[in-house]
């Protein structure tokens, strides 16, 4: 049997399917499991033990798209995919499935594309008080009987499965900045994909300043994506400025690897970051976590693993206006993350660091 599963875009919704990656091949014991990603997310499935492969594409557009799209169709064909399930959702996405010519298509009912599945399961458009894993795992359901019951964060976890030499890498980065082998170290990811989740980088530099300065032993190693090398290196600067003697101690790991920051989640003491792709790879590992959510919901998007393992969730509380679409502020501040202050992170962080002693 072929499982053909499509997920394209964003790295956390890519780490969201990962439970049910591993339940479908617990399930059908002996299938061929293949999955397309986009670029991006590749690193999150490449080394799964459930898959017989991870195929990955890029994001792009216009006449190119429709190129690479032909010629991919065209092989997933060759493939004779008998189960063709898309977490996604997307018009890319759903055509892909339907051009796979699986006789069974699982997907959700999005207007104007239900008629490229045969099964189509129903998700309501509005945002819901629910984990995106569930949500994800709600396709299951019209798999297979065994599957139709509810994921569990113990039971059904996220998972990165990390190339060895990742671990290399990372080791290989810490020793070239200076971090000693018995050092706590803090990874911060001061960026996001998305304007509306990207915490201000004043209170990211106070914050790292704080924690730096307040335990000799700790190291603060500062992540941000590519698009946002400019804003990592002020936060990097003013943290630099506000910590005196503990300055060395904070390190910039701009432009790290997604590979990479997996392997540092097994060497970290702590790791504090937005609603961000970073984030929901930290949460395949077991290191202590303080995610910042603005716009959107813990509930709907805390890391997905043990409740044994030490999670905290901060935001602004009760908004009218949150949760919200990620489209327009409407009250033009952000206030769901300007009102999030320095000191009620450092005091999770704080209290996860001391509980991990």
């Amino acid at each position: 049997m072929t499982i053909l599963l499509v997920r394209l875009r964003l790295i956390g919704d890519v780490v969201f399917t990962t439970p049910a990656i591993r339940a479908l091949a617990q399930q059908f014991s002996g299938a061929r499991i293949i999955y397309v990603v986009e670029d991006g997310a590749f690193p999150v499935v490449a080394h799964s033990p459930y898959l017989a492969e991870a195929v990955s594409v890029p994001h792009v557009r216009g006449w190119r798209r429709l190129r690479d799209d032909a010629k991919l169709a065209r092989r997933l064909r060759a493939l004779g995919v008998d189960l063709a399930i898309d977490f996604h959702g997307g018009p890319r996405s759903a055509w892909l499935t339907w051009a796979s010519r699986a006789p069974k298509r699982v997907g959700y009912d999005v207007q104007g594309r239900t008629w490229m599945y045969t099964d189509v399961v129903h998700r309501p458009r509005e945002l819901r008080p629910r984990h995106s894993v569930e949500n994800q795992w709600d396709l299951l359901a019209v798999v297979h009987p065994a599957l139709a019951r509810p994921a569990d964060p113990a039971r059904d976890r996220v998972e990165m499965a990390v190339d060895p030499a990742w671990r290399r890498a990372i080791d290989g980065r810490l020793a070239s900045w200076g971090v000693p082998a018995d050092a706590r170290v803090i990874a911060i990811h001061v960026s996001a994909g998305n304007p509306f989740r990207r915490w201000p980088e004043p209170a990211f530099a106070e914050l790292a300043g704080r924690l730096v300065a307040a335990d000799s032993r700790r190291w603060i190693v500062l992540a941000g994506g590519p698009s946002d090398r400019e804003a990592t290196s002020r936060v990097l600067a003013s943290a630099r400025a506000a910590s005196g003697a503990a300055a060395p101690r904070i390190v910039d790991g701009e432009g790290m690897p997604l590979g990479e920051l997996r392997a540092l989640m097994d060497r970290a003491a702590l790791f504090i970051g937005g609603d961000s792709g970073p984030l929901h790879v930290a949460s395949t590992s077991d290191v202590p976590i303080v995610g910042l959510y603005g716009p959107t919901l813990p509930v709907r998007s805390a890391p997905w693993r043990p409740r044994t393992l030490p999670t905290a969730s901060v935001d602004a509380g009760e908004l009218p206006c949150r949760p919200c679409d990620q489209r327009v502020c409407a009250p033009g501040d952000f206030r769901c993350l300007t009102t999030v202050t320095a000191e009620a992170v450092r005091t999770a962080a704080e209290r996860l660091l001391e509980a991990a002693r």
